[in-house]
């Protein structure tokens, strides 16, 4: 039975063609065949998983092996929604769990799995970037009608306090330093509303992050502990590197703020996972395969602001502005990108998914 089952999937496209990890499993609990798609989610080769029990190759945060078992005796398929399910390399990630019965071959399932992260993201993209873009222009509106008055008001002050006895002129400076708190607010703004499009190139992405890294040593982390976690094998992407940069000196400085005054670990993780598509609106799909972590051991987001992190002016610090990681969100949507962030007490992962460089451009600088 294994070998017409692995005849069969392996001369048919649509097999290969499936865009979820698929896995063809026998009576025995032993993978009979994988997909491409299966091959990128655990980060194995297909060689290496047929022949082996499938619990060896994923794991699942709850117990399903039970429920596997039934849909196998009951003949009916099963389908579980928001489970974590991770691989011998990966992290987990939440996902719907599809089981089901092979006709005419008894005991052989299918088992599919369909990462919540790929469901909606183009809709959620198109969100992001348009609550920037509208955020972007009621930052340029602000910074016009608010920065002019506020100068006369603290020029006001300053020249009251020229008259004033020295018990009074506690008043005017809490003006004067309260004016000038809220010029610094909207130079933030008006920063936040100056990007430019990006600048695409061939980026070499450790380049990018032992930049951010030294960055932060020198100031904002200087008391959290840095680890790399590189792939030295991942390929350059295709960005813009100053933007990118942007982007990871603001993930460091969240990580690092969020430990607060105490010492922290901060985990800056690459890999390479070759089945992460971003799919558009109109049906087709964009390769994201180079990824970025940064972990942090902090206490974790808010729960009331975590569906809501990367819109405008939401922030879980008092006297957050809202705007960093807004800015974040635009810059990996303008360079075609994901961002994600996956967030509990002791481990908050902000996760950046890129492409890499486009085969018309290698073929034009005769790179690899």
């Amino acid at each position: 039975m294994s070998d017409v089952l692995k005849l069969h999937t392996s001369d048919c496209a649509v097999w290969a063609s499936l865009p979820v990890p698929t896995f063809l499993i026998g009576a025995d609990n032993v993978i009979i065949d994988v997909n491409s798609a299966a091959e990128g989610f655990v980060n194995a080769s297909r060689k290496s998983m047929i022949g082996t029990v499938i619990w060896q190759q994923i794991t699942i945060e709850e117990k399903i092996e039970l429920a596997f078992e039934k849909a196998r005796v009951q003949g009916t398929p099963l389908f579980v929604n928001d489970l974590d399910v991770g691989g011998r390399m990966r992290s987990p990630l939440q996902c719907s769990v599809q089981i089901s019965p092979i006709q005419a071959h008894e005991g052989a399932m299918l088992l599919m799995l369909s990462p919540r992260e790929l469901a909606g993201r183009m809709t959620q993209n198109h969100s992001a970037k348009s609550a920037a873009q509208s955020a972007i222009g009621m930052a340029e509106m602000l910074a016009h009608e608010i920065k002019n008055p506020l100068a006369g008001i603290t020029g006001a002050a300053q020249l009251l306090s020229m008259n004033l006895a020295p018990e009074d002129l506690e008043l005017t400076e809490l003006i004067v330093s309260e004016s000038r708190r809220i010029v610094k607010l909207l130079e933030q703004v008006e920063q936040f509303g100056n990007l430019s499009e990006p600048d695409f190139q061939p980026v070499n992405l450790h380049d990018v992050l032992d930049r951010a890294r030294r960055s932060a040593l020198l100031g904002f982390g200087s008391h959290m502990k840095i680890v790399e976690q590189y792939d030295p094998s991942l390929p350059p992407a295709w960005g813009d590197p100053d933007q990118l940069l942007q982007v990871v000196l603001n993930l460091l400085k969240n990580a690092s703020q969020a430990a607060g005054t105490e010492n922290g670990t901060i985990t800056i993780r690459t890999y390479f996972e070759h089945s992460f598509r971003l799919r558009r609106s109109d049906g087709t799909g964009k390769l994201l395969p180079l990824q970025i972590e940064i972990i942090d051991d902090g206490p974790g987001l808010p729960d009331h602001i975590k569906d809501d992190i990367f819109e405008p002016f939401v922030s879980g610090r008092e006297n957050g502005t809202g705007l960093g990681l807004a800015l974040v969100s635009k810059i990996i949507s303008d360079h075609d990108g994901w961002i994600s962030v996956k967030s509990e007490p002791g481990n908050t992962v902000f996760r950046l998914s890129l492409s890499r460089v486009p085969r018309e451009q290698n073929t034009k600088t005769g790179a690899n």
